[in-house]
């Protein structure tokens, strides 16, 4: 085993202990095993006191990043939301969680994150890739606004090379009629690749590509048919990474089912540009339904470490 793989995850469950920070591991990307006893890695104990759809990044200088979304529908659904995702989409979740750790195992304390004073209607599921090119990290998410009166939601993106100070939030991509949710985005030989969850004409995960890191993004046209093949409007939250062998593993979040059910559904394609993903159901196990996270690819060090730690 050369490298490995960490998944950072939440569990959908009705209780507030579903909405906190989950690991699992992977020695083959494949096959996937608890950690921790299927107990929480970290507690957020700010903000609402839950967290949501997870990315996690690792510096080149050797530091560790997770950010997630600061919302707890198990405590506030119901009660501060009123049942209503509108209120949610408009007032939950303005800043975002941060942890910062040098070994995985260790945590600093975790912090709340304000993009500038753009009056987001919510900040959501985040994600993270380096800018090799200029050397920082560009973050981006999805949020509401009030520009078209806080209606289909849009990617934006802020730079930093510290995770303390950001630039500016910019529209990274955004799609008139229609709600865009839940970006990854990957680089492939100079390339990058987006995908997102849009919401109708067609309500599927849409893979965008560009020679920028910041687009213009145009849609895959293979992956669009790729789509097509499954149940519609019952997908979100991509994520994907690269095996060892150069092969890459696109994760679904399956949320058309009870929520203890819900969890990822795998695809493999061989290059992220043809836009072609094979289902691979029968390859892949999970302990339990994972929900919105990121994978991370770990060193063999990395991976005994988190194994053997009791947390």
């Amino acid at each position: 085993m050369k490298q490995a793989y960490l998944f950072v995850h939440f569990k959908e469950k009705e209780t507030p202990d579903g909405e906190q920070v989950y690991f699992a591991l992977s020695q083959d990307g494949f096959h996937w095993e608890e950690v921790n006893g299927g107990k929480p890695i970290l507690t957020s104990t700010i903000g609402e006191q839950g967290v949501r759809d997870f990315t996690i990044c690792r510096t080149e200088e050797g530091i560790y990043y997770i950010l997630a979304t600061d919302l707890s529908l198990a405590r506030n659904f119901k009660t501060k939301y009123k049942g209503s995702w509108k209120e949610v989409s408009r007032n939950g979740s303005k800043t975002l969680v941060l942890w910062q750790s040098e070994d995985l195992v260790h945590f600093l304390s975790p912090r709340m994150i304000r993009f500038g004073d753009e009056p987001f209607g919510c900040v959501w599921a985040p994600d993270i890739i380096k800018d090799k090119k200029q050397g920082d990290y560009l973050i981006h998410w999805s949020s509401s606004h009030p520009s078209n009166d806080y209606g289909p939601k849009k990617i934006y993106y802020a730079r930093t090379r510290d995770f303390e100070h950001f630039s500016k939030p910019a529209v990274l991509y955004e799609k008139e009629g229609s709600d865009i949710i839940d970006s990854a985005m990957y680089e492939e030989n100079g390339r990058y690749y987006l995908f997102v969850k849009c919401e109708q004409n067609p309500a599927t995960i849409l893979l965008l590509e560009s020679g920028s890191i910041t687009g213009p993004f145009s849609p895959v046209p293979a992956f669009l048919e790729e789509m097509a093949k499954l149940e519609q409007g019952q997908y979100e939250a991509p994520t994907a990474f690269q095996t060892e062998d150069g092969r890459w593993c696109l994760f679904l979040d399956y949320y058309g089912t009870v929520k203890e059910k819900q969890g990822y559904v795998p695809f493999i394609s061989d290059r992220l540009s043809t836009g072609r993903f094979v289902r691979s159901d029968e390859a892949f196990s999970f302990p339990y339904g994972f929900k919105h996270g990121t994978v991370l690819t770990l060193t063999e060090a990395e991976y005994e470490r988190l194994k053997n730690t009791d947390f």
